[in-house]
């Protein structure tokens, strides 16, 4: 039985492996079959990755972490997080600490709704056709949801259908965006082949010519919004929020900035997707064309000040994850990243992943704001550095000083360091 649950945990980087794994067990309920299977690293087989691409012959590992510290709309949660940057799980947990503080991260989400477009050439008559298909509106909509009953039986299915007359550079175009509830799903497959299937009547109740019919990863209709306050004082003073506000404000105004700005942020979510096996590159694409959505591209997050002096961050984005079908089912590791968030629906995930998002971005800020960002990162690759150079668990984190300390953070120093602590 899992232990009563905190996710807020002091010094979980310091413990060993085998300890964090232990917390993490009781504190989630993980199966002794999940614990092996994390411990020996075996999470896809040669037989399953087969199965999922093509010409496979072998498989890659990313480090697969666990952020802490993490109070979502009232609710403590560990999330897991893939990949090889060094300070992005760090930065997260350390930022959802002092967040905690602030009453952690409230997130809300609207239903998961996706797009299908259903581009239509050579309409003769713009008008006609868009009369004309919004009389046989419902008729089109019930014959997308007889493609797949059983979304439609959980409450999911085609909810509406919008026209919109586009001119492009080789003349104007009708497209039909079919608005599609995935429910729990992500929902590509469901969405391109409803689309597929009224692309035809559409084409001929127009006159037009269907041509392209497949989702858009411009998930506008499919948002989560993350929301905290940070205690001025747990960032050091009300100057330390006027400097973070500055840095914000140069992100908004410029995309040179903004890019890297929103890198951050991705940085957050792209490590929680790939824990989750979900389209990252859908989510990454969703969210850069939603930094655009005014016309010039700006940050994805907005950050302000209270009356108390306190700052005040909020993260919108598109969120388009399922939990069923894809490779989320098929992924071993993947499921085990279910059980340690403890999701059950689609949005639930959405909510973790974009409160990371808010909680990076936060901690991006603060790093630029005050130390720099290079001074975390050369602290973790220095950590890197003295593993590579032969450091036990002993004299790890004293290697780590002394590299850190000596302003020479290189192989050859790291080796030196480490071969005086051996004696």
């Amino acid at each position: 039985m899992a232990a009563e649950k905190t996710s807020r945990i002091s010094g979980f980087y310091k413990m060993p492996i085998d300890e964090r794994i232990r917390i993490i067990t009781e504190q989630t309920g993980l199966s002794a079959e999940d614990v092996n299977l994390i411990k020996t690293g075996e999470g896809l087989s040669f037989d399953a990755a087969d199965h999922m691409t093509e010409n496979v012959i072998g498989t890659i590992a990313y480090p697969f972490s666990v952020a802490v510290n993490f109070m979502v709309n009232g609710r403590d949660i560990f999330i897991p997080m893939a990949g090889e940057e060094p300070s992005v799980v760090a930065a997260a947990s350390n930022m959802a600490r002092i967040m905690r503080n602030g009453l952690g991260i409230k997130v809300t989400s609207t239903p998961p709704i996706m797009i299908g477009q259903i581009q239509i050439t050579d309409t003769p008559d713009m008008e006609a056709a868009i009369k004309v298909l919004t009389e046989k509106k419902k008729m089109l909509l019930d014959m997308a949801n007889e493609v797949d009953p059983v979304l439609v039986k959980f409450g999911g299915g085609a909810k509406d259908m919008e026209l919109r007359p586009i001119e492009t550079e080789t003349g104007p175009m009708l497209i039909v965006h079919l608005l599609v509830d995935c429910r729990d799903a992500m929902g590509a497959n469901a969405v391109n082949t409803m689309a597929e299937t009224l692309a035809p009547l559409i084409g001929e109740l127009t006159g037009g010519k269907p041509l392209l019919r497949i989702i858009s990863n411009l998930a506008d209709r499919r948002l989560c919004k993350a929301e905290a306050i940070i205690k001025k004082e747990d960032l050091g003073g009300e100057d330390k929020v006027d400097r973070i506000l500055l840095a914000w404000a140069f992100a908004d105004a410029d995309p040179y900035r903004a890019a890297t700005h929103n890198k951050g942020i991705m940085n957050g979510i792209i490590a929680v997707a790939l824990a989750f096996a979900q389209d990252h590159r859908a989510l990454e694409a969703g969210a850069h064309a939603y930094a655009a959505k005014t016309g010039r591209y700006r940050s994805l997050s907005v950050w302000s000040k209270n009356e108390n002096g306190d700052l005040v961050g909020t993260l919108e984005v598109p969120m388009a994850v399922g939990l069923v079908g894809g490779a989320t089912r098929s992924h071993p590791m993947a499921q085990i990243a279910v059980k340690i968030l403890g999701c059950t629906k689609a949005q639930e995930l959405a909510e973790a992943i974009t409160a990371v998002g808010l909680a990076q971005n936060l901690g991006a800020l603060r790093a630029l704001t005050q130390e720099g960002i290079q001074a975390g990162h050369m602290k973790l690759h220095a950590r890197n550095l003295v593993v590579m150079a032969g450091a036990t668990n002993e004299i790890v984190e004293e290697a780590v000083k002394q590299l850190v300390d000596s302003g020479q953070i290189r192989f050859n120093k790291a080796q030196e360091i480490v071969a005086k602590l051996k004696g």
